[in-house]
This record gives structure tokens, sequence and C-alpha cells, in this order.
């Protein structure tokens, strides 16, 4: 049989050295074998070999090199009494397993014994770092007792000694070998026996990588340190974290989330109700609803029909008034996901809401029926492509309401000019709705209550209840019937002249309550949608215009009070009268005429007029100046007093800016701008006897608590005398009584009327354009109750104060005297001349 080939580490083993695996990275650094020193190996000091046995020499395993043949040397060295001593003090060894080389007899046990301990030397060298070339310098003698040794122990035993521990043979290395210049001293005996520190073991080499490299493994605490350094940092975060929470930011953070928990929802105040003198209802507020959708509620996925929107809009579009079209397009969701809200009616009244409300509790009983119900359980398991009958489906489960009370004006547009109006979020925004916004208006309240999700959670505890505070309650000086009386009358006329506007003011001579302020066009404060913006506001108080004529009433206050003249004093009225850069007429073209001062005023002469107030003064400045004072007196050029939005003051320039020929038209109406209500001021003054009292427009406030306060009584001043007053009364009554003046039409059967008829060019931003006509007059003239004042702005055609609104002041004056029962006093006319 062919014999397997011999494998050198088992043949070397058997030899007595240890198979040793390569390492080529160990290998490669360990130090090459320096020469003998003093003669050569397994000899002595002269080079004789020591006596014994060839035999056994030839078979003495030659000792490996570098550290594991010096240690096993120097372990021989010390003798086997000292070996069995080290071996018996550090412990049993586990046997070593025999290596496959094993043989029988004297032999094999020696060369067992000492193959064992010198294969595995040669194992621990060539895994450190021993020296080699230690045996060089060994002598033949310290041979010559390694070999003894060995056959003697062979012999004696049979068996290999216990192999020694790592810390033995350093121990027996320690006590054994030392160096002295080079050469090997061997321990004597007579030396006392002594333990050597025993050395660590070093930790058992790794195996290189594949690749070559050395595979270098981490280092188990500076593992433990890293992980115990991160979670300490984690844990320090942490706790710096619940420091902020708990002390440095605990205040904040609760108010933060009790304001996130709690909800403030506001309550809205009652705003307070307008009222004429009798306590009409002009202004008020009523619940209404906002009738709002959710359009994704109609979708086939949520509402299981196809034409979820058409069916809303067909049942909804009856009781809102609305194009069904127009309104599937409101209910028509653009997004299903985020569309969820559409105003689709605002401020319906509560009787609109219950029509919706009653629709939808039948559509819903009739979905709740036991065949519906199926249906519906259905379409959820289908998901989206569920469907279900039209019968059983409630497209009104989709629309909602939300309350928004309501500004209701009952009579309309009535007295709308000075009520004015609110906007959508309920603010005052004109009239006497914006001048009276913060006590009409209240104090509103809040409800707060705490929330989860959106949804009220009653148990929560927290809650409480501001109640609103409602509004103030205004009475005004309106009278509800002569207001639409004399509403009624300029919208007429106004229509009827194709004018651009129109306003009647009637007032209290003696209080200086405004009874009625009437303006055309006029507007719908119920409807703003569809009111003409030039219509929206007070044009009798924000329109300032050339009186004309009107104004000679306080010219011939201030002759007859500075006693230039009388009522019947001759005065000559050419057909022309120049005066600075101009020369003055007429309206109606006449020669020269003798006219008294009486005359003058019921012709409506302006050359007359302009001849009467030259004589105010010596000089034409100082006749400018009193003229001036007692325009000003009158209230001319000043706010009336009522504090109205939007309320004009008018124009009156200082005297000592009049020009060459304003000097000359201020007298009779040209050259200055006023407001209604001024004018119609003046004449109440003269009706009053001569004392000017400030117009009002509202006569008491009702607190919240219902306590009714007046308003303070208004500023009066007086003007002119009493006499003075009493004289300009009758020669007003010649422009209505006498058949030479201009104001016939304002004639009222059976009282006496003092009147004054107006006509002027109307100024616009570039000059003039189109005229003012106006009359106002008062009456019983007498007796007087009522000043009632019509001013028509830029009519077609006809342009004469009296012919335009002596009609106007005819029927209203009338309507207002049977209104407040004033009766006729039956006195005559004064009847004063004309001419002389």
């Amino acid at each position: 049989m062919p014999q397997p080939p011999r494998d050198p580490d088992r043949d070397r083993s058997r030899d007595g050295a240890s198979p040793r695996r390569p390492r080529p990275d160990r290998d490669a650094q360990a130090p090459k074998p320096r020469a003998p020193r003093g003669g050569s190996r397994g000899s002595d000091s002269g080079g004789a070999p020591r006596a014994g046995s060839s035999r056994d020499a030839a078979r003495q395993p030659r000792p490996p090199r570098g550290e594991s043949g010096r240690a096993a040397r120097s372990a021989d060295s010390v003798g086997w009494d000292e070996a069995a001593e080290l071996t018996r003090r550090s412990g049993p060894t586990a046997p070593r397993r025999p290596g496959p080389a094993s043989g029988s007899g004297p032999r094999a046990g020696g060369d067992g014994g000492r193959s064992g301990s010198a294969s595995r030397d040669a194992d621990r060298a060539a895994r450190g770092s021993g020296g080699a070339g230690v045996d060089s310098g060994r002598s033949g003698r310290s041979s010559a007792a390694d070999s003894s040794r060995s056959r003697s122990g062979s012999a004696s035993g049979g068996r290999a000694p216990a192999p020694r521990r790592a810390g033995d043979e350093r121990a027996a290395r320690g006590q054994g070998a030392q160096r002295s210049g080079g050469a090997v001293r061997v321990a004597s005996r007579s030396e006392a026996p002594g333990r050597a520190p025993v050395r660590p073991r070093p930790p058992a080499p790794r195996r290189p990588a594949p690749g070559g490299a050395a595979l270098r493994l981490g280092e188990p605490r500076k593992r433990l340190r890293v992980m115990w350094l991160a979670l300490g940092t984690v844990f320090a975060l942490f706790a710096g974290r619940l420091v902020q929470l708990q002390f440095l930011d605990s205040t904040a953070l609760a108010e933060e989330a009790s304001a996130n928990r709690y909800v403030s929802t506001p309550l809205a105040a009652q705003r307070g109700t307008i009222t004429d003198a009798a306590g009409d209802v002009l202004a008020t507020t009523v619940t209404a609803y906002d009738i709002t959708a959710d359009p994704t509620m109609l979708t086939p996925e949520q509402l299981h029909v196809t034409d979820g929107p058409a069916q809303a809009a067909a049942l909804l579009a009856p009781i809102l008034g609305q194009d069904q079209q127009k309104l599937q397009q409101a209910l028509t969701a653009k997004n299903p996901k985020t569309d969820m809200y559409r105003l689709i009616a605002k401020q319906q009244t509560p009787q609109t809401w219950n029509q919706i409300n009653a629709l939808d509790n039948r559509l819903a009983n009739k979905a709740g029926s036991g065949h519906c119900l199926a249906e519906n359980t259905l379409a959820l398991k289908a998901g989206a492509d569920g469907r279900v009958d039209d019968a059983c489906a409630n497209p009104i489960a989709a629309v909602f309401h939300a309350r928004h009370d309501k500004r209701v004006y009952p009579d309309g547009g009535l007295a709308a000019n000075v009520l004015g109006f609110v906007n959508a979020d309920g603010i005052g925004s004109g009239g006497l709705e914006q001048q009276y916004e913060r006590l009409l208006k209240g104090v509103d309240g809040k409800q707060v209550y705490a929330q989860a999700n959106g949804r009220e959670v009653p148990t929560a505890g927290g809650q409480h209840e501001t109640a609103p505070v409602p509004g103030s309650s205004l009475r005004l000086t309106l009278n509800r019937d002569i207001q639409w009386e004399a509403q009624q009358a300029i919208s007429a006329q106004v229509a009827k002249s194709q004018a651009e506007g129109g306003y009647v003011i009637v007032q209290d001579v003696q209080t200086g309550r405004v009874l009625a302020m009437a303006t055309a066009p006029g507007f719908d404060p119920n409807d703003l949608a569809h009111a003409d913006p030039n219509a929206i506001g007070n044009t009798a108080l924000s329109d300032a215009y050339e009186p004309g004529s009107v104004s000679k009433l306080m010219t011939m206050a201030a002759v007859l009070q500075q006693n230039v003249a009388t009522p019947e004093t001759h005065v000559t009225v050419p057909g022309a009268l120049p005066r600075a850069d101009r020369v003055f007429h007429d309206d109606v073209a006449h020669g020269t005429e003798q006219l008294t001062l009486n005359g003058v005023l019921a012709q409506s002469s302006n050359i007359g007029t302009i001849l009467a107030a030259e004589h105010l003064g010596s000089t034409q400045s100082q006749a400018n100046q009193v003229l001036y004072d007692y325009l000003t007196k009158f209230g001319i050029g000043r706010p009336s007093g009522l504090g109205f939005p939007g309320e004009t003051q008018g124009i009156l320039p200082l005297p000592q800016r009049w020009n060459g020929s304003q000097q000359y038209t201020i007298p009779f109406g040209q050259g200055l701008a006023v407001n209604a209500l001024q004018t119609t001021s003046v004449y109440s003054t003269i009706a009053n006897g001569g004392v000017r009292v400030a117009p009002t427009l509202v006569e008491g406030i009702t607190g919240p608590d219902g306590r009714y306060t007046p308003t303070p009584a208004p500023d009066s001043t007086r003007v002119v005398s009493a006499d003075v007053a009493k004289q300009l009364a009758e020669m007003l009554q010649s422009v209505v009584g006498s058949e030479q003046g201009t104001g016939t039409m304002a004639q009222i059967p059976g009282y006496l009327v003092a009147g004054k008829t107006g006509t002027a060019n109307r100024a616009t931003g570039d000059g003039y354009s189109g005229y003012t006509a106006s009359f106002i007059g008062f009456a019983p003239a007498d007796k007087p109750r009522l000043t009632v004042s019509c001013v028509i702005q830029k009519p077609v055609g006809a342009h004469f104060g009296g012919q335009l609104c002596g009609p106007v002041f005819k029927q209203v004056m009338e309507f207002a005297l049977k209104t407040l029962d004033v009766p006729p006093t039956g006195a005559p006319a004064a009847n004063l001349p004309v001419n002389w």
C-alpha cells in the first residue's frame, strides 16, 4: 500500500520540535540570530564536546530558537527539583494531548516529555517576540546537563513531567539565567530559592484578516464610556427641559393652555332703536339668520345621490326667492375636501328659517324609515360608490343657519337721509346711525366655555357669561307724518322738473326742533345694494349753494336794525346799476322804478337791495363789516349745531377779502354759500321775534335701564329786536299776498303766510351751471308756528323759486298746520305799500 507523504511538521514533532504554524506578520518582525560568543553551539568554552552517549545526544531534539527555547533551557538549568517545586506552587496543569507522533518505551516517553514541553515553548515563542540566538552563548556543559536530565527523567518514570505553566517558566527563567557580559550564568543550587514575580500573561494574538491586515477589535471600556456619555447627555437635556417647563415657563404655558382650552364667543348687544317724536319706530334691530351650507355634504360620496346640489337648490329657491341655477352653483363644492362653507342668503327673517327647518325635519323623518335606513346602511358599506333612492336623501341636512341680527327700517326710505344706515358688520355708516354709534351699539358681552375638538364641554367648569348691555334709543324731533308728506312733495316736484335734486325742511320756530328733513332722490336703507351712491347722504346739510334772493331778508334786517330805513322808505331803482367792474340788473328788465323798501323785498330787486345796503356805513368797508356781523349772527358761515356727519358750515369770506363785485353781490345772496338748514334757521329767527334758536334733531335718549333723558335745551341768541322782526314779517307777507309779489303760489287759504322766493345761479367748480330755485316762509305770519323751506337744484326749464318751490311750500305747510292742529288766526294782512 502506498504510504502518504510525510508531513514535515509531524516529522519535526517526532524529532522533538513542536510544529509551528507559519506567521508571516510576526516572523518578519523577529530579529535575526546573533553569532555565538566564545565557541560553537553544543560545546564548552574550550570547544570539546561533553562526555555522554552519542546516541542519546543524537536523539536529543534541537532546542528551538527564540524565547521558548531560552525559557526551556533556563528551566532545565535550574534543575528538575526547582521545576517541580514551581509546578507544585502554581497549581495543577491540564495534561496536554500527546502529539500524533508519540511512540512507546523510554524513547517515546523521553522524547514525548521533551517534545511536549519544547513544542509548547516553541509555539509561545512563535507568537511572542522571543529573542533568537540566545543558545549561542550557552556552554557545552549546559547542553550535556540537558541531555542527561532528559534521559534521567525518561528512565526513572517513563512519563514526561507535567508541563510547566508560562508563569512558572518565567519564574524559572528569572531565577536561572542571568546575563553577564554576553554569557549565561547558571544559578547555583546553593542560592536561596525564591519565587520570582509572575508577569501577566499577554493576550492571545489575533488571526490576520483574509487580506493580510490584522483585525483590531474595539475596546469594551471605551465603548461603555461613550455610551454612558451619550445617555448622560440625553438625560441632561430631558432634565433641563423639565426644569424649563415646571419652573421657568410654567406660568406662560398654563396661560396658553387655558387660552386654548377655553373659548370666548361674543354676545352681540341689542342695538338701540330710533323713533320719531311720537315714539313711532323708524329704525330697529330684529333677529335674523344667515343661511349657510356645507357643499361637501352634497357630494355623491356623502349624500349617496348623484344630483345633491340640484335637489337642494330646487327645494331652497322658492323659500329664499333666488334663482335655482345660481343657487345650484353656490351649493356645488369646488373642492370636495375643503369647500365646507358657503353663504347662500344673508339676514333672513325667522319665518324664512322656520320654513327651511320644517322642510329639513320632514325629509329627515322620511330618511329615517326602515327602507331608507337599510339603503343607507348598504350605501355606507359600499363606500363612495354606494347610492340610495332620491326619496331617501335629505339634501337640506347640509343647510345651516347663524344668527346675524338685522337693522330694519320699517318705513323703508322714510327719513333715510336723516337716519343713515349700518354696514354689513352692524356699524353705523351714515346719518344719525353714525353720529350716535357709541350710544346705539351698546356693549357686547361674552360667553366663555371649555371646549375639546371644537365641541363644548359642559362639565369642564370655568364657564361664565357676561351679559351684553343693550344700546340706548334715540327719540328724534321728526314727525313721521310731516316727514312723509314733505318727502312725497319734494320727490314729485324734482321728478316733474327733471331737477338734479331737492330738499324740504320743516322747523318749529319756537323750539328749533326739526320736524321734517326730506331729500330727493332718496334711498332705502333696507336695500343698499340697489341704492344710488349719489342719493346716499343728506344733501340738505351737505350741499353748499348760493342762496340767492332768500338772503335779502338778512340785508333788510340789518338795514332796519341799524335804523337806516323803514319798510316804507322810498327807493329809486334804475334799470341798471354800475358798480366796481360790473353792471347789475334785476331778473326782469325794467326801467327806473319808484319802490318802497317793502317793494324792493316784495319784487326781489337786486339793484334796490344794493342801494339799501350801501347805507349801512359811511364807507363801503364799514357797510361790508356791518353786513358781515349780521350774517354771522344769523348763523351763516358757522355749523348749525347739529353735529351731523358730512354737514357743511357754508362759505362766508371775511369782509376784508370781499372783492370789488363781491361786496355788492353778497347783499342779494351771491358770493356766499349756505346749506338748507342755515337759511331755514334765518326765517325761523324772524318768526321767533328775532331770537335764533339752534336747530335740533334729537329730542332725548332712553338708556339701557329705560330711563329717558331729554337733550339739553338748544342755545338761543337774539339777532334783531322783536319790533324789527315784526316789520320784517309784515314785509314778507307782501311777497306772498301782494299781486306784485313773487311768491303768490305759496298762499294758503285761511292763513297768513310770510315768505321769500329765491333764484340764483348754481356755482360749480369751474363757474356757474344751472339754477337754484327756492322758497322759504313761515305761518301763520302774525303768530308764527312753523317754517318750511324748499330748494330745488338745477331744474330743467322753469327755474324761478316761486314757480317751482311755491307749490311745494304750500303743500307741506298746509299739511303740517293741520297735523299739528294750528288754527288760522283770522288776522288781516299788513298790506304794506310796494310803490311810492
